[in-house]
């Protein structure tokens, strides 16, 4: 081994880098912690934990100021692997130690994996409604649906992101081009009569008597942003029309008609489908004796795949969610007394914690076991040789 490969191996290993990454991680969770009155614990998640580095915008630059959890664990992890290669050798007297890194490597590789792969999801339920589909927290999509066979609708959808770089879209089902104007990442529409009207560049729909004013991003953890658009629609002849489209629930889609065809088109909740529904049969909501203090509630599920293999009811309870096809439905709220919302989570990685849990308890038991055998036979040894 040369003396550049002895001196990465060293630096890896070291303890001395262990402790300044750990202090390193205090000092990030502190400052994350402080952050979130501002920015939410989304945002908080995306700046400090899930990123390479910490930015701080200078002007319009973003300029690393402090390393990222990414950072701070991958290195974490390394240093972790090579003291166990080089400095804890193999052996019954070490069987402890080496469990409890391995659960801790474990777990800090499920952190990783969660961070990349988890998705959330809200599934918001009637009584008696069917929904084959859950709606994104944080992401919104513009639906064009072509509603001209009554039996079947033909959706294209576009990300917001890219409505909101204003590129021009040719999408293959659309015998037009989708060409954003105007784009406003959280905006509302005013109530009631106003004098002064917002200014509104839409030619179709609803955007001929209402227009959108921009509000301030909102980073709450109990509120969400609303965005809105201007998109023009523009065909083979030119332009057939500017619409305004507004990601509120309250908002349905807008009506047109183009080439003898009729469509829809919305901005709404980015939505995931999937090969199954699920019916809310009963919601039930109980409340303390004499307060409106929620007890308990509860969501009765019909789940049904369209073949008919899968049909059977599920109850779903605080801390008996539903597992199925991978992922995971929590009670997480209500909305009156026959509306549920369901949390909809899919982590691959989800078994991971609680096996780098099960390793750690083991190997600690161990080492301790070890020790105190260990002791006993000392002790043992001396009170021998005492006599």
């Amino acid at each position: 081994m040369n003396d550049v490969t002895r001196q990465f191996r060293d630096f890896f290993v070291s303890l001395k880098l262990t402790i300044v990454l750990l202090a390193l991680s205090i000092i990030l969770i502190f400052a994350a912690t402080l952050d979130q009155v501002n920015l939410g614990i989304w945002a908080v998640q995306q700046k400090y934990f899930h990123s390479l580095f910490v930015l701080w915008r200078v002007g319009d630059i973003p300029v690393p100021v402090f390393p990222g959890g990414y950072l701070i664990g991958s290195f974490l992890l390394v240093n972790l692997i090579s003291a166990q290669v080089y400095r804890f050798k193999l052996s019954a007297k070490k069987s402890g130690i080496w469990l409890t890194h391995v659960g801790l490597i474990i777990l800090l590789v499920g952190e990783l994996l969660t961070g990349l792969w988890q998705e959330e999801f809200a599934l918001r339920l009637d009584e008696g409604q069917t929904k084959n589909y859950s709606e994104s927290y944080r992401f919104n999509e513009l639906a064009i649906t072509e509603t001209t066979d009554a039996n079947f609708d033909d959706v294209v959808v576009i990300p917001e992101k890219i409505v909101a770089a204003g590129e021009a879209i040719q999408h293959a089902k659309l015998p037009f081009r989708v060409v954003p104007k105007l784009y406003y990442p959280n905006a509302t529409i005013p109530e009631g009569d106003s004098k002064a009207p917002p200014p509104t560049i839409a030619t179709k729909g609803i955007g001929l008597q209402v227009g959108v004013v921009p509000l301030p991003l909102t980073y709450k953890q109990d509120e969400r942003n609303v965005p809105a658009a201007y998109v023009e629609l523009v065909g083979a002849e030119g332009p057939i029309g500017t619409w305004l489209v507004y990601a509120n629930p309250g908002m349905p889609p807008q009506r047109f008609e183009y080439a003898g065809r009729t469509w829809k088109i919305g901005f709404r909740f980015q939505r995931t489908y999937k090969p199954y529904s699920l019916t809310l049969l009963k919601f039930s909501h109980d409340v303390y004796s004499g307060t409106e203090l929620p007890k308990n509630f509860s969501s009765r599920i019909r789940l049904n795949t369209p073949d008919g293999r899968d049909d059977r009811e599920v109850l779903i309870y605080m801390n008996n969610p539903l597992r199925y096809a991978g992922l995971t439905f929590y009670q997480s709220g209500f909305d009156g007394s026959k509306t549920t919302i369901l949390q909809v989570v899919r982590n691959p990685s989800w078994q991971l914690p609680y096996i780098a849990c099960a390793l750690m308890t083991l190997g600690l038991l161990i080492q301790f076991s070890i020790h105190l055998v260990a002791f006993i036979a000392r002790r043992r040894k001396v009170a021998s040789a005492a006599v």
